[in-house]
């Protein structure tokens, strides 16, 4: 059994015929690795995983919220379904979308803890910006 780049042993099923397996396949992983939520599983092997991020606009002074979306393959041991939070890893274009694998599954995201998660964010990125903004008129004022 490999272990993928991230060095722990992801909860997979002991066997595994999947060529394109970062587990058990030789499909080698690196780049960029994600952590998102599985939006959708209907195509085959394949699933969308989708993550929120939030963009700063000038003009208004506020941050809109944005999300990032990519397909990614799902190997036969790990099997995402829809709303696992599953981590991703880079690797080589498997089809013309495909260039994540999915190397984790980290649980499953219930309603209220997407909602707490964003609340926190959110009010963590304002106090801040309220902050930069004081010290700015201040700097003004003198």
């Amino acid at each position: 059994m490999n272990k993928d780049k991230t060095g722990k042993e992801a909860q997979a099923k002991s066997e595994c015929s999947d060529k394109n397996c970062p587990i058990h396949g030789h499909l080698k992983v690196h780049g960029r690795e994600f952590v998102g939520t599985v939006t959708s599983d209907k195509m085959l092997r394949t699933v969308v995983v989708a993550w929120p991020r939030r963009f700063f606009v000038r003009k208004f002074e506020r941050y809109e919220k944005k999300r990032s979306k990519v397909n990614a393959h799902n190997p036969e041991c790990l099997n995402a379904r829809k709303g696992d939070v599953v981590r991703i890893m880079e690797t080589r274009p498997l089809s013309k979308t495909k260039n994540f694998v999915v190397i984790e599954l980290m649980g499953k995201e219930t309603k209220k803890e997407s909602v707490k998660g964003d609340a926190i964010v959110e009010n963590e990125t304002i106090d801040s910006h309220k902050a930069r903004i004081a010290a700015k008129k201040e700097q003004q004022d003198e």
